[in-house]
């Protein structure tokens, strides 16, 4: 296995829905190894696949004293509880803005050898299954914040080091989200 370069907020990769892994074989196996082991390095608690610049509906996470993998993941939420706190990205290094998640989630998918999963989640691999699945849409947790945070957010990141290294050309923008939150579209 092998520790991936992490692609960063602009990378067109992250805006672009993944697809259905539809071969469970070695490579995809190799994937998940590489995703695991790039997680460690960088001390998250999850990481997508598009994060390395793979275009397919795979994710780990490391949360919670819970580690794993979900391949073509779903998840439904538990209840009605929302837990407000500070949530980061790979993707967008050393900052981090307070997100709105559902307290409680149960997520549905499939290991690397094509068997079903069920993962049960509460506060931080909540989160944690949110975003990354979020991720596997082309969403970024920025498109979750309130107006007045996302613009904060947008200030700091193009003061953040790393973004004077974005090409101009791929500048990011942030987008309102096209999936309910709470009920609403926004």
């Amino acid at each position: 296995m092998a520790i991936q370069p992490i692609r960063l907020f602009g990378d067109p990769v992250l805006r672009t829905r993944a697809a259905e892994v539809s071969t469970f074989d070695a490579e995809l196996r190799k994937l998940v190894g590489d995703l695991r082991d790039t997680l460690r390095d960088e001390g998250g608690a999850g990481l997508a696949a598009p994060q390395v610049g793979v275009g397919l509906r795979v994710f780990v996470y490391h949360c919670d004293d819970f580690e794993g993998h979900l391949v073509n993941p779903t998840f439904d939420l538990v209840g009605e509880e929302v837990q407000d706190g500070p949530e980061g990205c790979l993707s967008i290094p050393g900052l981090r803005w307070d997100c709105r998640r559902h307290l409680h989630v149960v997520a549905n998918g499939w290991n690397m050898h094509g068997d079903p999963v069920e993962v049960e989640g509460s506060q931080l691999l909540a989160r944690c299954i949110q975003h990354e699945t979020d991720h596997l849409d082309g969403v970024l947790f920025l498109d979750r914040l309130d107006p007045q945070t996302r613009k904060l957010a947008m200030a700091e990141i193009r003061s953040a080091p790393w973004f004077a290294n974005v090409d101009p050309a791929t500048r990011p923008v942030v987008k309102d989200s096209p999936h309910p939150i709470f009920g609403t579209v926004r």
